[in-house]
């Protein structure tokens, strides 16, 4: 499952990267940390697969 979760699955990453800056624009650190908490619940409700979010957490923690 590890290799799933580290192969590229955006077509523009670049893209999305300026829009996950651009929806951070103008908040102060505490909004911004919870608009990161609320995306990824939404993420997360997103995926459903909980051995998949395991997997994503643990890539995580060595990227």
């Amino acid at each position: 499952m590890t290799d799933s979760v580290l192969t590229p699955g955006l077509d523009k990453p670049d893209e999305f990267y300026a829009r996950l800056l651009a929806a951070h624009e103008g908040l102060s650190k505490a909004e911004s940390d919870a608009f990161n908490a609320r995306l990824i619940l939404l993420l997360a409700n997103r995926i459903g697969n909980l051995a998949e979010l395991d997997a994503l957490l643990e890539a995580a923690k060595r990227k």
